[in-house]
């Protein structure tokens, strides 16, 4: 065989191995196909830069205190 068959052999094999190999393979080959999967996943979701809001709603409440503060009554007035 050529090079070039056995590589895409190669690589028709592994997508196919990570995409059905779960529910097609028997029990031991079948937790080596959906681990590299989620292996798989969990490093292309870390290539994606997350925004971490520690508290999305912080702004929210101090519009509502601001607001509040406008609202409420004077201590001494009308």
């Amino acid at each position: 065989m050529q090079r070039k068959n056995i590589f895409t052999l190669l690589f028709v094999g592994t997508i196919l191995f990570v995409s059905v190999g779960d529910s097609v393979l028997p029990k031991p080959l079948s937790q080596y196909s959906r681990n590299t999967r989620n292996t798989i996943n969990q490093w292309l979701l870390g290539l994606i830069p997350k925004k971490i809001f520690k508290r999305p709603s912080q702004k929210r409440e101090e519009q509502l205190d601001k607001f509040q503060r406008r609202a409420a009554p004077s201590p001494g007035g009308k």
